[in-house]
């Protein structure tokens, strides 16, 4: 678990290292992809969703339903 200091530096580090490349990132905290260019959403192994976070937003339940119990919280 990353305090939020020890977060956007992690963050920083892989815009740094991603740009131009294809980067796959495994997180549980969307704060950490809710900048990609493309997010996949698993549900217990399914694919329920894919987009950018906006997108998301709009046609995802699940990921609407976490990213307000994670993002406004």
């Amino acid at each position: 678990s990353l305090d939020g200091l020890n977060e956007q530096r992690m963050r920083e580090a892989i815009d740094a290292v991603a740009s131009g490349r294809t980067l796959v990132v495994i997180a549980h905290r969307l704060s950490t992809v809710v900048d990609s260019d493309l997010i996949v959403v698993l549900d217990h192994g399914r694919v329920v969703g894919q987009g950018t976070h906006d997108e998301l937003i709009r046609d995802v339940p699940l990921y609407r339903d976490l990213a307000a119990r994670q993002l406004l919280a």
